[in-house]
């Protein structure tokens, strides 16, 4: 993973209890825990967890999940500890997960990463490109977005890029989001392989067919104004990156994770 200079949380080592589980997509589930030690996860959005355990011949390992957590400040910080996690045919987290019931415990340290919204930035846009699980981060900083809108007017272009809409993590929350707010927030999924029905709730103006690094040109990147997220494939992200780099932002107002799936 690859971060810019950021703000500090302290890391903590903590047992997570699971409170319930949905599917988001057919191989991509959405936990939600408590910190099972009576204490909060005071985390900054764009900061990840990692979650512990052995393979079956007992050697350690872990894994890393970016926290999709909505603060609700009127319950106090980290009442809910939410990642999402992908499904790998044959993988040990994936097993783990999965044989996870609702009462079940997995260990986790963290938060980890600045791959956050700097309280000193002063732009004039964000753009916000993601493939897959790599869109976690970006609902977590849902309230920040929103009070930047609300404060200084700052304006976000999300460019989500899924097969289809069986795969658009949280899509539904993010279309709410830009209904919300219509001229601050634009919401593009790019769908790869297969574009919604007509009468889709999906199917909206926004809505482009193929690849997000295809249409990054169609939103004129500007050096001046704007700071770019890349977040999930690392092939788009490298794309990206020297796309923008071709539009001339400087690499410090480019931030990066990549995600890379291991079993």
């Amino acid at each position: 993973m690859s971060f810019h200079t950021g703000p500090a949380v302290a890391i903590q080592h903590f047992p997570l209890k699971l409170v319930s589980r949905r599917m988001l997509a057919p191989s991509v589930g959405h936990y939600t825990f408590v910190r099972d030690d009576g204490q909060p996860l005071d985390f900054i959005p764009g900061q990840f967890i990692q979650v512990h355990f052995q393979y079956a011949d007992g050697t350690a390992t872990k894994r890393s999940y970016s926290l999709a957590t909505i603060h609700d400040h009127a319950l106090g910080p980290g009442e809910a500890v939410e990642i999402a996690v992908s499904y790998v045919p044959g993988g040990a987290a994936t097993a783990l997960f999965e044989g996870l019931e609702a009462g079940g415990h997995v260990d986790a340290s963290g938060p980890f990463g600045r791959f956050c919204l700097m309280p000193t930035d002063a732009n004039a846009r964000y753009l916000l490109i993601a493939t897959g699980t790599g869109v976690t981060p970006y609902r977590a900083m849902l309230p920040q977005l929103e009070a930047q809108i609300r404060e200084r007017g700052v304006r976000v272009v999300l460019l989500f890029g899924a097969r289809n809409t069986d795969e658009l993590l949280y899509g539904d929350e993010f279309r709410a989001f830009a209904g919300k707010y219509p001229d601050h927030f634009r919401f593009v999924p790019c769908f790869s392989r297969e574009l919604p029905a007509p009468d889709s709730p999906h199917a909206h103006a926004d809505v482009r067919h193929g690849y997000v690094q295809q249409f990054l040109d169609e939103f004129a990147p500007d050096a001046t104004g704007d700071i770019a997220y890349l977040c999930g494939n690392p092939n788009m992200v490298d794309a990206c990156f020297e796309a923008l780099k071709g539009h001339g932002l400087p690499v410090p107002q480019v931030r990066r994770e990549k995600y890379v799936s291991s079993k």
